[in-house]
């Protein structure tokens, strides 16, 4: 890499990260890729580039892949493993733990995802540290459970989940097996900035050389087939047993990705035969052009799923089964007998999954103690299992939205003698026991499919059926889920700030109401600020976090709603719902009431036309 000459664009601190560039970068496109934008004197672009870094944060790295400190790029995997590598070493600095318990990483089946792995792996050979690297693609749930099966003192995953096809990232699992939390997440991006200059020529070490090193090794075989051992004794055997006699088909798409090989496994050993499992075959090899879905994201619905909905309706499909490219999470549809189908929001999944939790825990403890065991969700997810909870007994516990969250509690409740059961989050992410401590679209689908299967051999109904008989029993429960896009930062906190300054620009005045008064607002949380109207001292409870907008309106009829960011797209959710007790029974009239306060919400809220924000499309 050579250095060269100064770069005179009249900006001292773009021409220093210029030439940083020009020295550490060993990928021959992305140089040539900043190269011509200096030829053509490209400086703003540059200034976003270069000047501009991507944040290391508790969803680990995710952008497009191009040159560029602010995106996904040989580069930037280098400074982030070096800076990982180091902050471990502070971390566990008994070198005998680096060699002994060591990293375990995995990627999945996107342009570089394979190379940005490798890389990884070379940085960390070179400080000394054991690496398990798979050497085929490996679906997400692999690496945190590899972590608790080898002891690992961490994990990288490399994928950009759902995101398009032009984006990767690197997803960080701490030594417990759940994602980085704070304060791992600001210590691990210190470090990254003080470790920027790579310190060996990793480029230089191809594949044969890698693999000759004694410390490194592919996992797969110790790991996947206790993987699966440990998914069957989630089960009880009589299930399994009966599923040899299942008479329903399951149309399956991994949507280009890499979840089908493992799928495949776990329908196979929890004794699914083969004919149960239709593959979509458009869609069932990993491809990271996304040929037939530009949009890899099974919770968009149709427009996502049309293909696996014609294979279910050409091969008499009951289920459709959809992981997202990676394969921790999972979509479900059920299609009835004129071949409409149902596709269940990843609220109606929890239920359903929150239920067949507490089923299979009391099939295989019969004594078992409720009042130990555990179920968890994200604050903007359903409070289904709060209402189960009310009335069985077992502990309900809410988190912060995402797994990392969840995933540490869960961790927490079982070092203080705890049964967690399940946990999930309304973007279809589910935890069926703590095998693995984050989202697992492989088990989840196993279970899905054997619930299916006993619901209609065993009880005569449907999944629909099932999800109707828990809204009787603890009362219905409605939501409504979506997004506007926004890509303006400055737009959205300006959105934001209107809101928690709606008083003539008076700090924590917040709407009242919807609707001329007709709707009125009991309580807020501001979970950016840190302000709580519901609290004797009026602060959350809940940890609170400046960088990322969140606001909860509870209104006076029952309804929630939180209007938050997303910490990997450019989307400004809402997540709304009303909660209804088992004697209210006009479930249409509580349907309508939350369908015309979330369209208000969103209008006086966000304003969408006047901020000129793209709403979601309609299925």
């Amino acid at each position: 890499m050579n250095q060269n000459n100064m770069i005179l664009s009249g900006d001292s601190k773009l021409d220093e990260q210029i030439n940083n560039w020009r020295q550490w970068d060993g990928n021959p496109q992305t140089q040539n890729e900043i190269s011509k934008a200096v030829e053509n004197k490209e400086w703003d672009a540059l200034k976003s580039r270069l000047c501009i870094r991507i944040n290391f944060g508790t969803a680990g790295l995710r952008a497009e892949m191009r040159a560029g400190f602010d995106s996904m790029n040989d580069l930037v995997v280098v400074q982030t493993a070096q800076g990982l590598c180091e902050y471990l070493k502070n971390q566990y600095p008994d070198k005998s733990t680096w060699s002994g318990r060591g990293i375990v990483i995995g990627y999945d089946a996107r342009h570089n995802s394979k190379r940005f792995a490798e890389l990884s792996a070379a940085v960390f050979l070179c400080g000394k540290f054991r690496v398990y690297l798979f050497k085929q693609f490996a679906a997400t749930p692999i690496v945190p459970y590899t972590i608790k099966k080898l002891n690992c003192l961490a994990g990288v995953q490399v994928t950009a989940s759902h995101n398009p096809k032009q984006d990767n990232g690197y997803k960080v699992y701490w030594s417990n097996g759940a994602q980085i939390i704070s304060p791992h997440d600001t210590g691990i991006q210190e470090s990254i900035l003080n470790n920027l200059k790579p310190m060996e020529d990793y480029w230089s070490v191809n594949e044969q050389a890698l693999w000759s090193k004694p410390l490194l090794s592919n996992p797969y075989d110790k790991v996947v087939p206790a993987y699966f051992e440990a998914l069957k004794e989630e089960i009880p055997s009589s299930f399994i047993q009966a599923n040899d006699e299942c008479p329903l088909k399951f149309a399956y798409t991994p949507m280009h990705g890499v979840g089908y090989p493992y799928v495949e496994e776990a329908f196979k050993q929890i004794n699914l035969k083969n004919v149960c499992l239709v593959p979509v075959s458009e869609q069932v090899e990993p491809d990271p052009e996304f040929p037939t879905t530009p949009m890899p994201n099974p919770e968009e619905g149709k427009q996502s799923l049309d293909l696996a909905i014609k294979t279910a309706t050409e091969e008499n499909c009951q289920i459709i089964l959809a992981n997202d490219p990676d394969a921790d999470r999972l979509a479900v549809a059920e299609i009835s007998d004129n071949n409409k189908y149902k596709l269940f929001s990843g609220n109606e999944l929890g239920a359903l999954l929150g239920w067949w939790s507490k089923q299979i825990y009391n099939m295989k403890e019969p004594h078992g103690d409720i009042s130990n065991c555990v179920m968890i969700a994200s604050t903007v997810s359903s409070k289904i299992l709060k209402s189960m909870a009310a009335v069985e007994g077992f502990i309900f516990h809410e988190t912060l939205t995402g797994f990392k969250w969840m995933g540490n509690k869960a961790i927490e409740e079982e070092l203080a003698g705890k049964k967690v059961l399940f946990a999930f989050e309304e973007a279809i992410g589910f935890m069926v026991s703590t095998n693995v401590v984050d989202k697992d679209g492989v088990s989840a689908a196993a279970h899905v499919a054997t619930m299916a299967r006993y619901l209609r051999c065993e009880k005569s109904m449907t999944l629909q059926d099932k999800l109707r008989d828990i809204y009787e029993t603890y009362g219905y429960h409605t939501s409504i889920c979506s997004y506007c896009i926004c890509r303006d930062q400055v737009l959205i906190r300006k959105i934001f700030q209107r809101l928690r300054t709606f008083d003539n620009g008076k700090e924590n005045t917040y709407p009242k109401s919807i609707l001329n008064g007709e709707f009125e607002i009991e309580h807020v949380r501001d979970l950016t600020t840190g302000y709580d109207s519901s609290t004797a001292d009026k602060r959350a409870t809940l940890p609170v976090s400046s960088s990322s907008q969140m606001i909860t309106f509870t209104f006076k009829n029952g309804l929630v709603v939180t209007l938050r960011t997303s910490g990997t797209e450019p989307k400004m959710k809402y997540y709304a719902e009303m909660c209804g007790k088992p004697e209210d029974q006009c479930w249409d009239v509580l349907t309508a009431t939350l369908n015309r306060m979330v369209e208000a919400i969103v209008n006086e809220f966000y304003e969408p036309e006047k901020n000129q924000l793209q709403r979601k499309s309609a299925d």
